[in-house]
């Protein structure tokens, strides 16, 4: 049976240990600060269980012969990576791309695990085998998995061993039975709607904090995780109409605190191991594909914001101006540009074993491109908006009242809708690109990869730099200094 959205939600109510607003949450999937945002995620699964779309998003689970998400798939060839982001992408175009942390994400990163088990197996055989057992159980069971990868800011002159005790998750003690897990991490993205938290720490570690050096997937429900959801832009949505992402799409952050967590050995992939804790994510396909599964969407995204900009330009009736037109063309380049490098890292792929895996050189240069594209893509959605995202009614409550209604139709007029169809279209621009929503994605973008130096360091290491600097030298050396008074003819290099 495929997994709907019926199933996830209910797997929802399992009593987790929420916070919002200095009070514990009963049933979160009902509370207003998660209800719509978890029912948007549900629809996901919706969407692969409709008989239409079987196909194009599940593939057959070689452990259960059930059909499950691709997001599971490892693929072997060029052709199934294709298939694979075929059902990523038709996920993503559901939220428009601002589902920045659904279930095919950290999906993404495991399976990239799993394709490096020969790494794991080098460093420890048992959490090798505890690593592809969870995969297959969370595989055959369609879990939406969230991580916490990061640690709380606390003091950044200090190395994450030198912080206050209690603050950065750490192993606090270990019997047969496991592991012992107490402290916090960030950012828990979208951990109102996922099943179980991934673990683990992607920032580099050193000699002496081996005890920060574990990964593990526990469920959102153990005994001692607790969840301190940051505000909520859902629950201070005006409604759907005036906050048509907000009210739907608000997937919230959160630091979840491990208060004495016991996880058994089946559910932990690496401990105490600083080198472990470091080739996990670079050494294996992990990082290239969660991040590839990011450009997938930001594709998506980026997509979406560039129709926005075009249907905002024809509503105030200045598509026809060249220099509209012309704005319109640089954001469609770039736009066209991600798209490139996304179809780009998939015919660039190699091999990892058996496994194909996007070419690493093009995915962090798409990191890189779109980190900074992003903020650009808002200003541009501004510049061609003006003075219209500000001037709108206050709510969708004006429409209602008949003294200032037939006002509205004055003044919200447009040469190709009404002025309702106007409001609207313009309450999704402000959205996406002005409100606390708004912001907090402008932030993801940013920063979702690391910070700029993090980004192009993956750029400057995964680049052929031999392949360049030859060059020049081949063509440094078809000349010399004789060359000044008897130019030698252009040699071709081959």
């Amino acid at each position: 049976m495929i997994k709907n959205g019926k199933q996830h939600l209910d797997s929802l109510r399992d009593g987790r240990e929420v916070y919002i607003d200095g009070e514990r949450v009963g049933d979160h999937t009902e509370h207003p600060a998660f209800r719509q945002a978890i029912r948007s995620a549900a629809g996901l699964y919706d969407y692969q269980a409709k008989p239409e779309n079987i196909e194009k998003m599940t593939y057959t689970s070689p452990g259960s012969g059930a059909p499950v998400n691709r997001m599971w798939q490892l693929p072997t060839s060029y052709t199934e990576l294709v298939e694979r982001r075929k059902a990523l992408e038709a996920w993503a175009e559901q939220s428009g791309g601002f589902l920045g942390r659904s279930p095919d994400h950290v999906a993404s990163c495991l399976s990239g695990m799993v394709m490096g088990l020969d790494v794991f197996e080098r460093y420890d055989a048992q959490r090798a085998k505890a690593l592809w057992s969870y995969y297959e159980y969370a595989r055959d069971r369609d879990l939406y998995l969230t991580y916490v990868i990061v640690n709380p800011q606390g003091d950044r002159g200090k190395d994450p061993g030198q912080q206050s005790e209690g603050l950065v998750a750490s192993v606090v003690d270990e019997d047969a039975e496991g592991i012992t897990i107490k402290g916090a991490k960030m950012l828990g993205t979208a951990s109102p709607m996922a099943n179980e938290v991934f673990v683990g720490a992607i920032q580099p570690l050193k000699a002496g904090e081996e005890h920060l050096s574990f990964t593990a997937c526990i469920p959102l429900n153990a005994k001692g995780v607790k969840m301190f959801s940051r505000k909520s832009y859902e629950a201070s949505a005006v409604s759907t109409f005036d906050n048509p992402l907000a009210s739907r799409l608000d997937e919230n952050d959160a630091v979840i605190y491990f208060d004495e967590v016991k996880v058994p050995w089946d559910r932990v992939f690496v401990h105490n191991n600083v080198q472990m804790a470091h080739a996990q994510w670079h050494v294996t396909p992990a990082h290239v594909y969660q991040n590839y599964q990011c450009q997938i969407r930001f594709a998506v995204k980026s997509r979406f914001l560039l129709g926005l900009a075009r249907k905002l330009t024809e509503v105030n009736g200045v598509i026809k101006f060249p220099q509209v037109q012309e704005a319109l063309g640089q954001i469609a380049a770039e736009v066209a540009m991600v798209e490139g490098l996304l179809h780009g890292m998939e015919v660039a792929g190699t091999h990892h074993g058996k496994y194909f895996v996007p070419n690493r050189k093009m995915l962090y240069s798409a990191m890189v491109v779109t980190q900074q594209l992003y903020p650009k893509l808002l200003t541009q959605i501004r510049e061609l908006a003006g003075g219209g995202l500000i001037m709108l009614p206050s709510s969708y409550r004006d429409f209602g009242n008949d003294a200032i209604a037939p006002y509205i139709a004055k003044t919200q007029c447009s040469p190709t809708t009404d002025h309702m169809g106007r409001v609207k279209l313009f309450k999704l621009a402000w959205d996406a690109v002005g409100s606390e929503f708004g912001s907090r994605h402008l932030q993801y973008e940013m920063f979702y990869g690391g910070t700029n130096m993090v980004t192009r360091g993956h750029a400057f290491r995964s680049y052929d730099w031999d392949r360049a600097v030859a060059q020049v030298d081949d063509f440094l050396g078809g000349y010399t200094l004789d060359a000044a008074t008897a130019p030698a003819p252009l040699q071709r290099v081959a």
